[in-house]
């Protein structure tokens, strides 16, 4: 059974019927992929809007290696002026579970319409805040990048998301073979760290959920 869609923040404080209308306005396009179907290559102008399911903007080098940039759920947004990346063709959008995926050219959102609406104008703020957290979440990602040892990285991240949540304690937002591959490191190693920091009393957890125990450890 599918999901109920989730339109997410790109349409943030405009009104259902008036997403319709837009949808409509903007020839939106709707289509359903298959788990580890390609989404999108970054070929298009196209913004991608996920309904319903799961998916992860994936960067490939040189020998095919795939290291998980993001991963989205209901709601999340990509294309090309949300990927801030150097190459893009280095770039694409996999699906993870079963999923639907709302296609938008981009030019229709930045083209103001004839009579100048409301909701258009809320559109193109909510695009302009997007693209702001998307840069914040790049600047994240390279700082959890830049240390030196899986310990490090694994700290930095949950410290991250620790402050997002507000608590010590946070849900992890994908499964630890991907948080393997957003720290980029070997999922193996990655288990040794967690269950040293385990031992240590650094961090607890429980399935998906963490807590760190121990803040004057974690610099060690």
């Amino acid at each position: 059974m599918n999901a109920q869609p989730c339109l997410g923040p790109l349409f943030r404080d405009i009104s259902e019927t008036d997403c319709k209308e837009m949808l409509e306005c903007f020839h939106a396009v709707r289509r359903q992929f298959r788990t580890d179907e390609l989404i999108y290559d970054f070929s298009s102008d196209a913004v991608g809007v996920l309904e319903w399911g799961e998916a992860s903007l994936i960067r490939l080098d040189e020998e095919g290696v795939s290291t998980v940039l993001e991963t989205l759920g209901p709601g999340g947004v990509f294309g090309k002026t949300l990927a801030f990346a150097g190459s893009l063709d280095s770039l694409e959008v996999v699906c993870r579970v079963p999923c639907c995926v709302l296609f938008i050219d981009y030019a229709h959102i930045l083209s103001r319409c004839q009579n100048a609406c409301l909701r258009h104008s809320v559109l193109v703020q909510n695009m302009l805040r997007l693209m702001a957290g998307k840069a914040q979440a790049l600047s994240e990602r390279v700082d959890v990048l830049s240390r030196r040892s899986i310990r490090e990285k694994l700290l930095c991240c949950f410290r991250q998301l620790a402050q997002r949540a507000g608590d010590s304690t946070f849900t992890l937002p994908f499964s630890l073979s991907t948080l393997a591959d957003y720290i980029a490191t070997d999922r193996s190693a990655m288990m040794r760290e967690l269950k040293r920091l385990r031992e240590e009393g650094v961090v607890r957890s429980t399935g998906r959920q963490f807590t760190l125990c121990a803040p004057k450890e974690q610099e060690r």
